[in-house]
């Protein structure tokens, strides 16, 4: 018998807190919201295997940005779990990853653009929407641009390391309802992309709906 995937109007399972914001963002859509100091973000994968890609930046100073490089050296792991401390660019935790029912987050595949797409699949998809044109779409309503794009995290997703090292895309551990939670070490600026890439088994090739929300524990 098939678990049915749970409703945007479920109740939030294992969350002791006052709820702030509790939102659904569209499969293929971006989303960016301040999360302040002490507060939660879950992310919700409501279908499971669904990438979300996410970029971080100080909420008051947006140069200094979440850095794969210093996260990777400093848990001396790529893969993001509980536990793991995301960290700047200036070497200052960003968030901290307190909970997780995933158990396994990519930092090293980066985000599939227009550019990377034709390169990979063909000339024919070069005008499929990708997740740089989502993160440039948040971006543009701050005044910041392609120059404030850096390596981003990808949520719920699977990039094994292949024997001759190269990095694998995979189908994703995930599944309907698994959720990661974040809690603000300072002021962050979240900016997602709810990745529509529909070529590769990042998302079991369909894009879905994810659920964030804020809360205060």
């Amino acid at each position: 018998m098939t678990t049915p995937a749970p409703s945007p109007a479920d109740p939030i399972p294992d969350l002791a807190g006052v709820v702030l914001h509790d939102e659904v963002v569209a499969a293929r859509a971006p989303w960016s919201r301040v999360i302040e100091r002490d507060q939660v973000l879950r992310i919700v994968d409501l279908e499971g295997n669904q990438a979300v890609d996410c970029i971080l930046y100080d909420a008051h100073d947006p140069t200094e940005r979440y850095s794969a490089a210093e996260t990777i050296v400093e848990q001396r792991n790529i893969f993001l779990g509980v536990g793991t401390q995301l960290l700047s660019d200036e070497g200052r935790v960003m968030m901290t990853v307190v909970a997780d029912t995933c158990g396994l987050h990519d930092t090293s595949g980066g985000a599939c653009s227009c550019e990377s797409n034709t390169l990979r699949y063909g000339h024919h998809t070069k005008h499929q929407h990708a997740c740089v044109e989502n993160f440039l779409q948040s971006h543009a309503a701050r005044g910041m641009g392609k120059r404030d794009m850096v390596s981003n995290i990808n949520w719920f997703m699977n990039v094994p390391v292949e024997a001759d090292g190269s990095l694998g895309i995979v189908d994703g551990l995930s599944a309907p309802g698994k959720y990661v939670d974040l809690r603000a070490e300072r002021d962050t600026l979240v900016v997602v992309s709810n990745c529509p890439q529909i070529n590769n088994p990042c998302n079991a090739f369909h894009p879905t709906p994810v659920r964030m929300i804020v809360w205060r524990p």
